[in-house]
């Protein structure tokens, strides 16, 4: 918005020849993560006391730790607040004319409804559970399955109306299409290794990638500040890999695939930085208010959208290892307690709490530990990504 609005005042005068800065793109990241933050940090306390007056509390579940049973009532869905302020942020300072702009908007916002849902859910009918695992999975299927058939030709063009122009060819083609070489599955630490998908092979593995992104980090999200410094990390990375895959030069030099307009993705992975510590703010322990499903999930799938938009989906799973094995954890002892309690009647388990934060809580870590302590394993698997970008 801000863009259209300096281009337009410097066609007017020669003297707004100043407004020339607002073409750079990190100029624009920057001012993106700044007001990002600053929404975050004055709309904050406002929010709270809304989310508080409410009573939108968060509910304990009776099975979970004993020690979180004195966070009861604090308020929930605190991840409207983190959306707000990246899609303000997001609107003033991206180019609204980019195709993965509204994408990763699109898919950050459908899933973050999805999420407020689940928590009304919890917080109004008084059901910890929330939404339904089956009626959730539907809704988050349909939000991954547009996304992933939209970016299936977005990849290799440069307008909306080219993509529906492809889309209908498709179709009418009998659903035959040759999709362009960088949509396939890039492996890093290697020079130009892709491994051809097809249409099903990208649609599917876009699928898995976007909502099991958003899984992963609801997952992580039980320890105060536990899921944002990630998240904010991991984010702040792929904003990087962003910039560098929408620059030609930097691509070619790089021997990673360059997708036209992919660039623009550094102001809103800039702004969820800023949104995220901002939030970290009233989130750090004790904390003054929790994300939420409807942070969480949303949050998530905007990490899995912009890695599958830079052709970096084992990457993402690198730098989001915590995600990953938080998700592992959990679908580790579900399965390993449903197996052993139809061949020995009795249920057992791996972890002593699943996920894999309250296994560690059990064993006498405290929640600080647990939480700095994957915060520096997160900062370390971000280096080990971003180091992908010249170890080939």
């Amino acid at each position: 918005m801000l863009l259209n609005l300096a281009q337009w005042l410097q066609g007017l005068s020669p003297e707004f020849g100043f407004f020339r800065v607002f073409q750079y793109i990190t100029f624009r990241a920057v001012m993106g993560a700044l007001t990002a933050l600053l929404i975050g940090l004055v709309a904050g306390p406002a929010v709270i006391n809304r989310l508080r007056a409410l009573k939108i509390g968060q509910p304990i579940r009776g099975y979970g730790m004993e020690s979180h049973l004195v966070k009861s009532g604090t308020p929930t869905m605190g991840g409207v607040l983190i959306l707000l302020a990246i899609a303000i942020s997001t609107l003033l300072w991206s180019d609204l004319s980019n195709r993965f702009v509204w994408i990763v908007l699109i898919v950050t916002l459908g899933f973050g409804a999805i999420g407020w849902v689940d928590d009304w859910r919890k917080v109004v009918h008084k059901d910890p559970e929330g939404m339904r695992s089956r009626e959730k999975y539907f809704w988050q299927s349909v939000v991954g399955l547009v996304a992933a058939l939209y970016l299936a030709f977005a990849i290799s063009e440069s307008s909306n109306l080219r993509v529906f122009e492809l889309f209908l060819n498709w179709i009418t083609s009998g659903f035959q299409v040759d999709l362009p070489p960088t949509a396939g599955l890039w492996v890093p630490f290697f020079k130009e290794v892709a491994y051809p998908l097809g249409m099903l092979g990208f649609v599917v593995m876009t699928y898995l990638v976007i909502v099991g992104s958003s899984n992963a980090v609801n997952l992580t999200d039980g320890l105060d500040g536990l899921a944002i410094m990630p998240v904010v990390m991991v984010g702040s990375a792929l904003g990087v890999f962003a910039y560098l895959t929408g620059n030609v030069v930097f691509a070619k030099y790089l021997l990673i695939p360059h997708i036209s307009g992919a660039g623009e993705l550094l102001i809103f992975c800039a702004a969820m930085a800023g949104a995220g510590l901002a939030f970290l703010w009233f989130n750090t322990h004790p904390a003054q208010v929790f994300m939420g499903d409807v942070g969480a999930l949303a949050l998530g799938g905007a990490l899995g959208t912009v890695a599958v938009i830079v052709r970096q989906e084992i990457v993402l799973a690198i730098m989001g290892g915590i995600f990953v094995v938080e998700a592992l954890s959990v679908m580790a002892q579900v399965s390993y307690f449903k197996y052993t309690k139809k061949k020995y009647g009795e249920g057992r388990r791996i972890l002593k709490m699943a996920p894999l934060h309250h296994h560690f809580e059990k064993s006498g870590w405290k929640e600080t530990q647990v939480v700095v302590r994957f915060w520096i394993i997160t900062m370390l698997l971000c280096l080990v990504g971003l180091s992908t970008l010249k170890l080939r």
